[in-house]
């Protein structure tokens, strides 16, 4: 598990000098513009709501004494929510929204790096709308899956010496979708929804390794969630194709 999340961590090497050969920026554009917009709006959500959701929390104490500290406490850890609770939805959506143009880059690295991966036998051919609809399906099913997952964590990292093992767990897990998302801009070309579900479970430490770039990234303002979908999608892309093409070796009578 380790050498594979190092491996979607090294990935990233690359991206740029890729993306400026093959010369994708073009493509990036409206995804870059989708992910800014969304990242703007959570930051707003959780400056706008944090003081409710705080004064929320601030009922559980219900003594008078110290109550103003607990409820500025309450007020950051509403703030603190929102923005967890708000990057999971926002990687999902952006995700989704930017498969019409995320797929077309994922198809021109294949040509580049595999082309005898793209053949008419093996490569499903699909619409726009139809990568679009895939990609909502796949989002959405991981949303519930990481927000049924996230949401019992996060109570737990609010308690002491616990939240050392709940916290990074949390990131993993928002790590893993991250890079499930990514992958499966490749992986829609090649297999059905299921099987595509299937591949990333058995390769799940290439998708964290993908996804924790992706999650340090989100941090660096404005810059980081610009340039997030192109570095990701990059690097997902040469780490999902090596994977097919090493799967293709291994089982040629299937191709």
């Amino acid at each position: 598990m380790l050498k594979k999340i190092l491996t979607g961590l090294l990935s990233y090497r690359d991206s740029f000098k890729l993306i400026n050969e093959l010369k994708l920026w073009p493509f990036f554009f409206v995804p870059m513009a989708i992910s800014l917009l969304f990242g703007i709006a959570i930051f707003f959500a959780a400056y706008g709501l944090s003081d409710h959701l705080g004064r929320f929390f601030a009922k559980a104490w219900v003594w008078e004494w110290g109550s103003k500290p607990f409820t500025s406490i309450a007020t950051w850890l509403g703030a603190l929510v929102i923005l967890i609770l708000g990057f999971i939805l926002y990687k999902h959506l952006v995700m989704a929204l930017s498969a019409p143009f995320m797929s077309p880059v994922s198809e021109r690295i294949e040509k580049y790096l595999y082309p005898e991966l793209h053949h008419p036998h093996t490569h499903r051919k699909t619409s726009n709308t139809q990568q679009l609809i895939r990609s909502l399906r796949i989002n959405i099913r991981n949303l519930f899956y990481e927000i049924g997952i996230s949401i019992p964590l996060l109570i737990l990292s609010f308690i002491p010496v616990v939240n050392f093992v709940t916290t990074p767990l949390l990131f993993f897990v928002q790590a893993y979708y991250a890079g499930f998302g990514n992958m499966d801009y490749t992986l829609e070309r090649h297999y059905e929804y299921s099987d595509s579900v299937s591949f990333i479970k058995k390769n799940k430490g290439y998708a964290i390794g993908n996804g924790i770039i992706f999650m340090a990234l989100l941090f660096i303002p404005v810059v980081g969630i610009i340039l997030v979908l192109p570095v990701a999608v990059t690097a997902a892309s040469t780490t999902t194709l090596k994977l097919l093409k090493e799967q293709q070796i291994r089982m040629p009578h299937q191709q």
